[in-house]
């Protein structure tokens, strides 16, 4: 038809297509008229400019016209400018008297009439109105959804060509004939081109709210998003790291450049040195000494005396400096230095040591029948398994949150998700046998949605066992419990029904749903965009996407949760029943459908992380066992008993003397030695019965057990909830602590054996002409209440005394030393009770109870154990079956121990490893080397990464791990936000205005506003949605535009329609209003009025008919009071952006923080937000803060402790600073490690510290107790402090290897064949990090230090001082250049 002004192109009601639908418009050709037409009806809908003149509409077309912008109109009615521009566009195809201009009917149909119809038309739009049009309708949101008008009205458009496609398909809930929109117009037809309106324009009919058009928002202060601040930075290193690796640069060439130049000018010297010599020599015939060199170094004098240049009277003058000091030049003005606190922790650990020694069975009943009381606690033992109970203080504001919101608003749902992908394909490759797997393949296929859909109908039907409750009793129904489960499912576009399409059909209705979820509206009602529901979308250029090449499918059964545990227990029966379900389907459905599934449950992770902990039982306790054999066969190396060769080398003497036996000569001839003496069976050595202290070393172990259990039980008794943490990890760090103790024991008792044993002499000697010990002074006999421990400082040489006399001169020099490593580790850990996390205060309390409930046994109860161990050891009874007692041997005296008595480990660390660490050459590359480690920890630590990923925590075969790939891949919606409105009076205007977006007078900064501002910055934000705003849906409900919303009776209008009364005996509540609504909000309900409303809508359903209704879409979101009379709280709900990783969760956490108190600051209202991941992220908040002020305090107590009961701040200093470089090499370790900082590792960074106490504690006690009292600057002050190293090296290093090195490195072993990523990574890695570094800086770094410039030591002053100076005298000589 040609186009022609004044012409109609279609005009009248023609009926409907079919039996049901819209009526069609018959087609025309005749000029428009005023006939037929409903010009008041006209005028409401148009507008004024159809008050008089033609049209080309007739009543019956209004009517309709009517009904479809009602339908449109309660979506998009918040905008006046898209409102009126659709009321335009309408109008005018509909009604228009120029219609024929550019309108033409391209074909036609015979309706159920009879009648022909319009079958389709071209309506020419020009591009200007059309991008004014679309663009004033794109950005309207709809809060029911978090979605926007676009979704609805426009099948979700991305320009205005798309939106005028969707409205002008021909579909059922749409046009009820095809409308095209042509790009270009016949020359004969004239677009239709008025200017549309804007959503910024400044009259009432144009301007929109913040909410719905940007242009109009305030902007807010630039916020960068997460690690995109701008930071310092020279090439690729950050400033500080740059500063550090240049100091480091700097001080290694200076040093590299002094120590050169510093050989250089020794060779000249000495070169100038021999040339002088040579030529005084000839007149010189005294040979020099070692002494006469001017640079002696350390061990000089060592040799000296190994020439025989030692007299007694220089020893005598010598050895009463104390152990070490012997082996220096003899210092005639020199007087020991006196540290009181030494004399009284000796004495005092001498009488604890002969008092309990002297009375083991009394010991034992005391100890035992006190540990006993403290284990009753074990009936109050509890595990506390509660994830929020663990991490989160009860103080937390996070949980005072959460707490919060499930009173007013009730728990989270209990989400059941599966994904639904294509099993892999796999191909093989016949001419090499290799097969590999391809990528998955699309997931939608006919078959697969009949299957899936079959899937479903098994679930809905599922009956738990033993109470039979299915879907329906126990899923979310936001309709109220007559309304549907919410299964948010590409099922629900079918409505779980495909019967009514075919193979070729399928795939036009999904496109169709996922372009416009509205018209695919599953049961309950509310529209499912594919986000929900598919995952794995590509996405083309041009930002469309191809769902029908989806790699998943995604569903989720939405659960109610409860905090009546009864209800709850009914979902989780239920939940059981549809995890065995899927287990079982999981497992056939590759070779039914070809299909795979990842599935979670709300039971899933509870039961996994529990099976995971069941597993590392084993693994634990095979660790424990591998640390106990070691200990228990380790204690008896140093039996001192007569020397003999050990089992290996008996058994090869044997074999090789065996042949003997059968030979004439080896028969007849007669053995001096009866060990050469051949024999039908193995000698085995006497030591593997009697010197073996396996018997001793269980019981210590068992100690450290009993420790455990009693720390257990008293903290039981006070209600202090044990965690997993603890019972995986206190053992381990007890038995680090605990055993290295015991080995320092055991290791000094071999020693005073060796001195004061049955082989010291051949009887008890008395004669001695040096000051009488203790023993002496009581005669022959041992009397302990005539003991005169005062007489300890005496001067003994080699000579018998009894066990108990022994034990108690081991007790009082290791005592103090166990009591310096006791005291700092159990403040260190109990300063970690500060911290407000309950599982690392809990951590901390456990801890520290059982290091010092170990320390106090172990000075006790060991102590007795080691005396009646000894006992049996000298009357020859066989090591863990003392009842069985060897025979003597012959009555000939075993000759005395030809060597010193030291172990071989004590011998190597003696002969070679202290003389090439104390060269002066090796302190420096030392130093060098340990401060590079300090500058690559530096940089390294800045990069761990916070977080402790869920994965982790599972078994490797759990099902679990699958479903977070999928999670990870396909899933492309965030969690759910709500930002908690409280203590608010909503009933009054200005609280109103501080809530609402929608209204020309709400804040510029209310709350809707300022969430809709930060969604547009998700970046910083991680806000994705808009936000469901209840006051803004609630006062547009009121709107009586929304005709078929908020009705009261026509003859009662206190009384409010239901939905299912008809509009004859109903009117909208505000019709007639006085004043009438208003987007100024003037007039709109408050006080009682605002409360009766509410109510009302709070209970009318959500329908198609009034979508605004509250009850499905916020009937949850307000909690009112109990009489129903305010508004107690209430949500604004929003949804994050897809959250992918650990820093992704913190962050959003964090952000949305940030919002709510921005909000709180412009608004003055209570707001908080709330999603279900956030307190488990508290921690992270505060964790940094935590780990700095429990470290800090560590040290700060490890510097305090040790300066106090070592007598000197700079030796005090030096530990400390030793400990701190431990923890920060760990530290560092996590860093290239890929350890996060979680409450895990912050436990672990609590242990390092307390484990780098024990490696330093017992070297530096043993280097301050051999001291001459030399001053810093004194000329043979470097000499006397390399002394006192090798001294205390030899005597404790040996001990620190065996008992915390050696026996950790054996657990660590073991624990790495775990299957749990959590133990290998969090326990393994961090553990063997820890024993790693602690060995390294306690036996390396350490000595060097102390060396250089630790404090003045303290003599011992103990009886047995010349042993260790004849051991290191005469048996080995040194050189450190």
């Amino acid at each position: 038809m040609d186009g022609r002004e004044g012409q109609c192109a279609m005009r009248g009601s023609c009926g409907p297509k079919g039996w049901f639908g819209k009526p069609l418009p018959c087609p025309t050709d005749e000029p428009a008229s005023e006939d037929d037409v409903d010009r008041a009806l006209l005028v409401s809908l148009c507008g004024v400019a159809f008050a008089d003149g033609p049209t080309c509409c007739t009543t019956s077309q209004l009517e309709t016209l009517r009904d479809n912008l009602g339908a449109a109109e309660n979506i998009i009615a918040s905008c006046p400018a898209c409102r009126n521009n659709f009321r335009e566009f309408w109008c005018t195809f509909t009604c228009s008297p120029n219609q024929a201009t550019f309108l033409n009917v391209t074909s036609t149909q015979k309706s159920s009439t009879g009648k022909t119809a319009v079958e389709s038309v071209d309506f020419h739009v020009s591009d200007h109105f059309g991008k004014g049009f679309y663009d004033s309708c794109s950005r309207i949101q709809v809060g029911a959804t978090n979605g926007y008008a676009m979704d609805l009205i426009g099948g979700g458009a991305k320009n205005y060509s798309g939106f005028f496609k969707f409205m002008g398909d021909e579909k059922d809930m749409g046009s009820p004939f095809q409308i095209n929109f042509p790009e270009d117009a016949p020359s004969e037809m004239t677009p239709f081109n008025q200017t549309a309106r804007n959503c910024y324009d400044d009259d009432l009919g144009s301007r929109c709210t913040c909410i719905d058009c940007p242009d109009v928002c305030k902007a807010l202060p630039d916020v960068p998003p997460p690690g995109s601040a701008p930071t310092c930075h020279v090439g690729a290193l950050n400033c500080l790291s740059f500063i550090l690796v240049l100091v480091y640069g700097i001080a290694a060439v200076s040093f590299l450049s002094g120590y050169s130049l510093q050989r250089t000018l020794r060779r000249r010297r000495e070169t100038y040195e021999r040339v002088a010599l040579s030529a005084d020599g000839a007149s010189d015939s005294t040979p020099l000494s070692p002494r006469s060199h001017s640079r002696g170094l350390v061990g000089a004098s060592s040799l000296s005396h190994a020439s025989g240049d030692e007299s007694p009277g220089n020893y005598s003058e010598s050895r009463h400096l104390g152990r070490g000091a012997s082996l220096l030049d003899p210092i005639e003005t020199v007087q020991p230095r006196q540290y009181k606190l030494n004399n009284i922790l000796r004495r005092f650990f001498y009488r604890t040591g002969l008092r309990f020694a002297t009375s083991p069975w009394l010991t034992f009943a005391i100890m035992f029948t006190t540990v006993g009381l403290l284990n009753l606690g074990w009936r109050n033992f509890a595990v506390e398994t509660d994830p929020v109970r663990l991490w989160v203080s009860s103080d937390s504001e996070s949980k005072l949150q959460k707490e919060y919101f499930d009173e007013h608003f009730g728990p989270f749902f209990r989400p059941e998700q599966i994904f639904i992908t294509s099993a892999p394909r796999v191909s093989s490759d016949l001419s090499t046998g290799i097969t590999t797997q391809e990528d998955k393949l699309p997931v939608l296929s006919w078959e697969h949605l009949k299957f899936w859909l079959d899937v479903e109908a098994e679930i809905r039907d599922l009956r738990s066992e033993p109470n039979g409750y299915t879907l329906s009793d126990v899923c979310f129904k936001p309709a109220g419990p007559d309304g549907f489960c919410v299964v948010q499912s590409v099922g629900g576009w079918f409505a779980n029904d495909l019967s009514t399409y075919d193979p070729d059909t399928w795939r036009d209705h999904v496109l169709r749903c996922a372009r416009s979820p509205v018209e695919c509206r599953p049961e309950f009602e509310q529209p499912l965009s594919p986000q929900y529901v598919l995952g794995g979308v590509p996405e083309l250029d041009d930002g469309s996407k191809e769902y029908l090449d989806a790699k998943a499918l995604v569903v989720t059964y939405v659960v109610s949760d409860s905090l009546d545990h009864e209800e709850q227990e009914k979902a989780m029966e239920w939940e059981r029943t549809l995890r065995s379900y899927l287990q079982d389907l999981a497992a056939r459905i590759g070779e039914e459908a070809g299909l795979e599934i990842a599935f979670s449950t709300g039971v899933s992770l509870e039961e996994e992380i529990n099976k995971s902990t069941n597993m590392d039982v084993r693994i634990v306790i095979l660790s424990y066992l591998a640390m106990f054999f070691y200990v228990s066969f380790t204690l008896g190396n140093g039996y001192a008993g007569r020397e003999e060769d050990g089992l290996f080398a008996s058994l090869l003497r044997w074999a090789r003397n065996f042949p003997k036996l059968f030979s004439k000569a080896g028969s007849s001839s007669l053995s001096i030695d009866s060990w050469n003496t051949p024999s039908y069976f193995p000698r085995i050595p006497r030591k593997l019965f009697i010197g073996s202290k396996v018997m001793l070393g269980l019981f210590g172990i068992s100690l450290v057990i009993l420790s455990v259990s009693s720390s257990v039980g008293f903290f039981s008794i006070l209600n202090v909830r044990a965690t997993l943490i603890i019972a995986e990890v206190i053992p381990f760090l007890v038995l680090a602590v605990g055993v290295d103790n015991v080995f320092i024991l055991v290791h000094e008792m071999d020693r005073q054996n060796l001195l004061h044993g049955p082989n010291a002499s051949t009887a008890p000697n008395f004669s001695t002409t040096t000051p009488l010990s203790p023993t002496q002074s009581r005669g022959r006999g041992f009397d302990p209440s005539q003991s005169n421990d005062e007489s300890l400082d005496a001067a003994s040489v080699a000579q018998w005394l009894p066990v108990e006399e022994r034990v108690a001169r081991t007790l009082a020099k290791m005592g103090p030393s166990i009591l310096l490593s006791t005291i700092t580790e159990v403040v260190a850990f109990a300063l970690g009770a500060i911290v407000p996390m309950p599982a690392v205060r809990n951590f901390a309390l456990y801890a520290a109870g059982s290091v010092l409930l170990n320390a106090l046994l172990q000075v006790t109860v060991f102590v007795s154990a080691l005396t009646l161990d000894q006992k049996r050891q000298e009357a020859n009874r066989v090591d863990c079956f003392p009842c069985i007692s060897l025979p003597s041997r012959i009555a000939l005296l075993d000759p005395p121990p030809p060597s010193s008595g030291l172990g071989t480990l004590a011998k190597f660390i003696r002969r070679h490893y202290v003389p090439f660490l104390l060269k002066p050459a090796v302190k420096g590359i030392v130093l060098l080397s340990f401060a590079g480690i300090f500058v690559c920890s530096v940089i390294s630590i800045q990069h761990i990464e916070l977080g402790l990923e869920q994965r982790l925590a599972l078994p490797s075969d759990s099902y679990l791990i699958p479903w977070f790939d999928s999670v990870d891949a396909y899933l492309e919606i965030g969690p759910p936000v709500y930002f908690v409105v409280h203590d608010a009076d909503t009933q009054e205007r200005s609280i109103q205005q501080e809530l609402c977006g929608r209204f020309t007078t709400c804040q510029d900064y209310s709350v809707a506003n300022l969430l809709e501002a930060e969604r547009k910055i998700s970046a910083s934000s991680f806000i994705s949605d808009p936000t469901a705003s209840w006051i803004d849906d609630f006062l547009s409900w009121l709107n009586p535009v929304q005709s078929k919303c908020c009705r009261v009776l026509r003859r009662n209008p206190d009384q409010f329609c239901t939905d299912r009364q008809p509009d004859r005996l109903c009117r909208p509540c505000y019709e007639g209003h006085d004043p009438e609504w208003n987007i100024t909000m003037n007039g709109l309900p408050e006080g009682e009025e605002f409360m009766r409303y509410l109510n009302q809508w709070l209970v009318s359903p959500t329908t198609e008919d009034c979508p605004l209704a509250g009850r499905a879409s916020f009937g949850m979101a307000l909690s009112l009071n109990s009489e129903e009379t305010d508004v107690v709280a209430s949500h604004f709900r929003t949804s994050h952006t897809p959250l992918k990783s650990q820093a992704d969760y913190i962050n959003s956490f964090q952000a949305a923080r940030r919002i709510a108190n921005e909000i709180s600051e412009q608004t003055g209202l209570g707001v908080f937000p709330y999603s279900f991941h956030y307190v488990f992220f508290d921690q992270y908040a505060h964790i940094v803060a935590i780990t700095e002020q429990v470290l800090g305090l560590g040290l700060a107590a490890v510097l305090l402790v040790t300066a106090l009961l070592l007598g000197s701040w700079r030796t005090g200093t030096i530990v400390t600073g030793v400990v701190a470089l431990t923890v920060s090499t760990v530290m560092g370790v996590m860093g290239l490690w890929g350890i996060s900082l979680n409450a895990i590792s912050l436990v672990n960074l609590v242990i390092s510290l307390g484990i780098a106490v024990e490696f330093c504690a017992h070297v530096a006690r043993a280097f301050m107790s051999c001291g001459s009292g030399l001053p810093m600057d004194h000329p043979a002050g470097q000499k006397e402090r390399d002394e006192r190293m090798v001294t205390a090296l030899v005597d404790v290093g040996p001990s620190v290897l065996s008992g915390i090195t050696f026996t950790k490195l054996i657990g660590m072993c073991v624990l790495a064949l775990t299957r749990s990523r959590l133990l290998e990574i969090y326990y393994f890695r961090m553990w063997f990090s820890l024993i790693i570094s602690g060995a390294l800086h306690g036996l390396v770094l350490l000595p060097v230090v102390l060396s250089l410039a630790g404090g003045p030591g303290f003599p011992f002053q103990e009886a047995d001082e010349e042993w260790m100076s004849h051991a290191i005298r005469n048996d080995y000589n040194f050189d450190y250049t």
